[in-house]
């Protein structure tokens, strides 16, 4: 199964990037979209299953609306209001998020932090 997830931003992608496997495609919106761009998402992602995640701000939410219209059976995915984007939002944050997606097995879970195991002993 291919899986893409189309985000906004570079900053979105890298931040997407560490968390999950290799076998996730990450595209970007770059922020805007017209006619070349979209075709140019949907070439990439060809027969993919599509995840779309974007920003919970206007701008967000406008792109989310024209990739909702182009790609209609896209899962959804969401980020917290209040957050600064999928950039600014927590890893386990975002964990979860992926996991509610049902992505949990193309997750790079981060290891635990030694200094806080030590502290609970």
């Amino acid at each position: 199964m291919c899986i893409t997830i189309i985000v906004e931003g570079k900053n979105d992608k890298s931040r997407l990037r560490r968390l999950l496997t290799e076998d996730i495609t990450i595209l970007c919106t770059f922020g805007s979209l017209n006619t070349e761009r979209l075709e140019s998402l949907k070439k990439q992602a060809d027969s993919s299953d599509i995840f779309l995640f974007t920003d919970n701000d206007s701008s967000g939410k406008k792109i989310r609306a024209i990739l909702r219209d182009t790609f209609p059976d896209a899962e959804q995915i969401y980020t917290r209001k209040g957050y600064a984007g999928v950039e600014g939002t927590p890893d386990e944050y975002l964990i979860l998020q992926l996991e509610k997606a049902g992505l949990e097995a193309y997750i790079n879970y981060p290891l635990p932090d030694p200094a806080l195991s030590n502290k609970l002993d």
